[in-house]
């Protein structure tokens, strides 16, 4: 199987930290650079079906996009550690927090990435407005996760999950325009701090791009 990367964008982060989490490291890493356009050749688009990355080509050549559909397949290839649950409740429970992290924080706190930062100009036809009111929404929903972590060490259970995963990047990507965390968010805070610490932590960083 081939992943095809880009060392900075959000969702990438997210494959390559759940990798780490089940110890994955039988998958060949393909590098793309987004700001020179490699993730939209014909032949990247013809087997992705759209300029997105990540993408992850299985052995027959089927290719899949979509972060959490990749983390999926590769949760039924590498069931532990269990990241999207176990019992029917489990899994409902997840993927509610899932939805969350990703409606509410993670993809409000990309678009106003995408929209402020200056580079981003490369990518996107920037409107500043969207990015301010999208990193006022994500700052606001912030409270629901603080809310929900003080009564629980992780977003979706005892343990670690893939809710954690997409909430934690999301939020990290903010750091790219000096996005904080408001200092009356102990709970998140609190976290923060064990995701950050976390031996996978590392594979969900941010990396530099190629030249």
């Amino acid at each position: 199987m081939k992943l095809y990367d880009t060392p900075l964008a959000p969702n990438p982060r997210r494959v390559r930290w759940f990798m780490a989490e089940k110890g994955i490291d039988d998958i060949e890493i393909v590098t793309l650079n987004l700001m020179q356009g490699e993730h939209k050749t014909p032949d990247y688009v013809a087997k992705a079906g759209l300029a997105n990355v990540p993408m992850l080509e299985l052995d027959d050549g089927t290719c899949i996009t979509e972060s959490i559909a990749i983390c999926r397949y590769l949760e039924s290839r590498y069931p532990e550690p269990n990241l999207f649950g176990r019992t029917p409740e489990e899994i409902a429970f997840i993927e509610m927090w899932t939805r969350r992290a990703e409606m509410l924080v993670a993809t409000p706190v990309m678009i106003g990435v995408r929209h402020t930062h200056p580079a981003m100009g490369a990518l996107e036809q920037q409107v500043p407005a969207i990015g301010e009111h999208n990193l006022t929404s994500a700052t606001r929903a912030l409270k629901v996760l603080d809310r929900r972590l003080a009564e629980s060490e992780w977003l979706a259970g005892d343990r670690l999950t893939i809710a954690d995963i997409v909430a934690f990047v999301g939020i990290d990507f903010g750091r790219m325009i000096k996005f904080k965390l408001p200092e009356d968010l102990p709970h998140v805070a609190r976290w923060a701090e064990a995701m950050r610490s976390r031996p996978a932590a590392q594979a969900g960083m941010p990396q530099r791009a190629p030249a």
